[in-house]
């Protein structure tokens, strides 16, 4: 996936940014923490370099906590409306996908965490799935 000039922000507005370097991939992400934090079945991340970010307006809140993976996560999300906006581990950084202002042309890599997936979401075909991620 090579996607430039992608632009996004937050529900309320107070948060906006702009990604200065393609996107590497699309995951979706059906473990229970991406599940909680949508409020849906799964989670959609664009995993980018790290300063590829670039927040053009509003300023960030964050906490942390231990991903399924084990690893620990920065979660930044908006003061104001509190919609998440990226995590990030030492590993990678990654952008909620739904806080794109068109996301429209972006198909997923892969399915993680398809062993915590809900029984009725289907999972297409010629997609890559992986039971977990470590």
């Amino acid at each position: 996936m090579t996607v430039k000039a992608l632009k996004g922000r937050c529900q309320c507005g107070h948060i906006r940014y702009r990604l200065e370097e393609p996107v590497h991939r699309l995951n979706v992400c059906h473990c229970l923490d991406c599940q909680r934090q949508s409020g849906s079945a799964f989670g959609m991340s664009l995993v980018i370099q790290p300063d590829s970010f670039c927040l053009t307006s509003g300023t960030l809140k964050f906490f942390e906590l231990r991903a399924a993976s084990g690893r620990d996560k920065q979660c930044a999300f908006c003061p104001e409306c509190a919609v998440r906006i990226y995590n990030a581990t030492s590993a990678l950084m990654s952008i909620k996908a739904g806080t794109l202002d068109e996301p429209y042309a972006l198909d997923p890599d892969a399915h993680y965490w398809v062993k915590r997936k809900l029984p009725w979401v289907p999972l297409p075909d010629g997609t890559p799935c992986f039971e977990e991620i470590g």
